[in-house]
């Protein structure tokens, strides 16, 4: 007989069926190193009819020993562990942890977190909450127009944070599709009137600078692709993107939900029915970071009511992530 012990399960007894239980072993470990599993796996268990025993902490000094990665091993059962939850608890990847390092510390936990975040194994949905990352992050497209802009920003406005993003990426999450779009462009205090007179002076587009209503409702409605230009917000959440060699900054798509929902004369299409398909579209297919989202929401004074239009109309994604 052959105990057979698998990280996070038990141990189970199989027969001396010894091609079964190397399929499980590959399976468990993500095994593809097959030198390693032939010259030093496979001799363990002929020779004693043992391979993993039920000392978890002895099963990581003995792989360990033979060079086999362990981190990997932990990173690959953590992504079993936890794929298939809505979310999970700080408290529970710690017991996930400590039952691999039973002596693990709190400082060195954080450092783990931190890392698993970095190299998007997780992602944090709120303080203390995590999914595991099989929600891309939103990447949106960088067309030639918008690139054009951004190559003369980075050329005159390099010392000063904006950002940059087109309502065109809204198609992906609207119900109707539109073929107008509006290249909006926030950047530091005090540098909005020298943006506008530079792109004024380079582009053929309609160009407004901090718009009303009035310039919304009769030059914006029917402009051809125009530009706005506006005071970005400070810590507004911002991500970071290379393109062609060019590194700069567009709005997260947790900025960009409670843009919409915050100035609804500038983005009076996109009301109604739409932004809430917009939202249920967005909180679906990618990872939202509701920390970050509500964090923003406060900071533009609506973050009581952006929490009642996501609990009113998209529940089902959002309780028990959404405090009252």
């Amino acid at each position: 007989m052959v105990v057979f012990f698998i990280p996070g399960g038990n141990p189970g007894i199989f027969s001396t069926n010894y091609l079964d239980i190397l399929c499980k072993l590959v399976a468990s470990f993500s095994l593809t190193n097959l030198s390693t599993l032939l010259t030093q796996i496979l001799p363990v268990f002929l020779s004693t009819g043992v391979f993993l025993i039920s000392k978890i902490d002895q099963n990581v000094v003995y792989l360990a020993k033979i060079g086999f990665s362990m981190p990997k091993v932990i990173e690959n059962r953590l992504i079993e562990e936890f794929k298939n939850k809505e979310y999970f608890t700080r408290e529970e990847l710690f017991d996930f942890y400590r039952y691999f390092e039973p002596k693990l510390k709190e400082g060195t936990f954080g450092w783990r977190i931190y890392d698993l975040k970095k190299r998007n194994i997780i992602k944090s949905i709120k303080r203390g909450l995590y999914v595991v990352s099989y929600k891309p992050g939103f990447k949106p497209d960088i067309s030639p127009n918008i690139f054009k802009v951004v190559k003369q920003l980075v050329e005159r406005f390099s010392e000063v944070k904006y950002c940059v993003w087109d309502t065109s990426w809204l198609n992906e999450f609207t119900q109707h599709q539109t073929s107008r779009s509006i290249l909006i462009i926030e950047i530091e205090k005090g540098f909005e009137a020298s943006l506008f007179y530079e792109l004024k002076d380079s582009l053929k587009n309609e160009i407004y600078l901090n718009p009303d209503e009035k310039a919304i409702d009769f030059y914006i409605a029917e402009s051809n692709q125009p530009i706005i230009v506006k005071k970005l917000l400070t810590r507004a959440p911002l991500t970071k993107i290379t393109e062609k060699k060019i590194t700069f900054h567009t709005p997260t798509l947790e900025k960009i939900l409670v843009d919409l929902f915050a100035e609804e004369k500038l983005y009076y299409y996109v009301q109604g029915s739409e932004l809430m398909h917009i939202y249920e579209n967005a909180l679906t297919n990618y990872t939202i970071n509701f920390t970050k989202l509500l964090s923003y929401a406060k900071r533009r004074e609506r973050e009581q009511d952006i929490k009642q239009f996501i609990t009113n109309h998209m529940f089902h994604i959002v309780k028990d992530i959404i405090d009252d």
